[in-house]
């Protein structure tokens, strides 16, 4: 189990947060103030300004040490660890997808933000598609095609009722070609410090999320009643997106996975994909890695995959 600091340290850091605490799971507690701690190192070591939290009109703000100060962290970029992710958090936030929801004071700013971590990880890759390419094969040998582009925080289509007519969206995507013409995709959804809570599926889009699981064929019967509501419900919908789009109607994608990246230590997410495979029929369009594992391919720069231990493996 990660163990944090105290919570002297934590307190004298600026990182003693009550929302980082979860009921009747202490290890996730204890890993979900040990990453918060460890960035905000990073972040001292490397001579940084602190952040504030955005509180409510009126109340002053609150130093957090796992937060960059904003016009800073906008400005130099640093939340990002080689040119290629910075290159690539610049590219995503220049344009807009239609119906997108993005927090990009969170994504600059916050060093703890999964949708930054995704871009560190693959950011790299984006502008390099032989080395992609090479990466994808290295980590998910089945794979076929090749990779043709690499985005993030993608959805193909939030509210269209040809998909699954939601706002979620993937971390990050690579595309693939082929070779009879389709395109085909790895659908990732990066998890770092997220703790698995209890949700539910609005009545009103539950019909459309039911009839592309039902033609899926991916579930075990009776999976829907598991997963709405629970601890299952996001990762669901997110697998769904991915399926809607093997069952298009356009035909234009006939491959693809949806995978869950997260660090060893985020023992809920860990125990999410266990339960979540044990609802699949057929888990062809489901699997997850770890961050450890990725980095230890070394299919990454050897001095990327370095940056990133250091910053967000405590």
């Amino acid at each position: 189990m990660v163990v944090a600091a105290s919570r002297e340290e934590l307190e004298a850091a600026h990182c003693w947060l009550d929302h980082d605490r979860v009921p009747g799971r202490p290890e996730m507690t204890e890993f979900r103030r040990a990453v918060r701690y460890h960035n905000a190192m990073w972040r001292e070591v490397n001579g940084y300004p602190i952040g504030t939290h955005r509180n409510r009109p009126g109340t002053p703000p609150r130093l957090v040490g796992s937060r960059l100060d904003l016009d800073f962290a906008r400005e130099s970029g640093a939340s990002f660890l080689t040119a290629g992710a910075l290159a690539a958090a610049r590219a995503r936030t220049s344009f807009v997808e239609p119906h997108q929801i993005f927090d990009h004071q969170s994504f600059w700013a916050d060093l703890l933000s999964s949708e930054a971590l995704a871009v560190n990880l693959f950011g790299d890759l984006a502008a390099h598609l032989d080395r992609a390419d090479r990466a994808v094969h290295a980590w998910w040998p089945t794979t076929p095609g090749r990779v043709t582009d690499v985005r993030f925080a993608h959805s193909p289509g939030r509210f269209d009722p040809s998909y699954s007519n939601s706002l979620r969206s993937f971390d990050a995507v690579f595309v693939l070609a082929l070779p009879d013409g389709s395109d085909g995709t790895l659908a990732i959804d990066v998890k770092y410090r997220e703790a698995a809570q209890r949700e539910g599926v609005k009545p009103t889009h539950l019909s459309r999320f039911v009839e592309i699981h039902d033609r899926s064929g991916a579930f075990e019967p009776g999976a829907v009643d598991v997963v709405n509501p629970s601890r299952l419900s996001l990762i669901w919908l997110e697998h769904l997106l991915l399926l809607s789009m093997l069952q298009h109607e356009s035909g234009r994608w006939r491959w693809g996975r949806y995978i869950v990246v997260h660090p060893a230590g985020n023992t809920d997410i860990i125990h999410v994909n266990d339960e979540y495979r044990k609802l699949l029929a057929d888990d062809a369009t489901f699997t997850s890695a770890t961050i450890e594992d990725l980095l230890s391919a070394k299919v990454l720069a050897p001095r990327s995959a370095a940056a990133l231990r250091r910053r967000y493996l405590p």
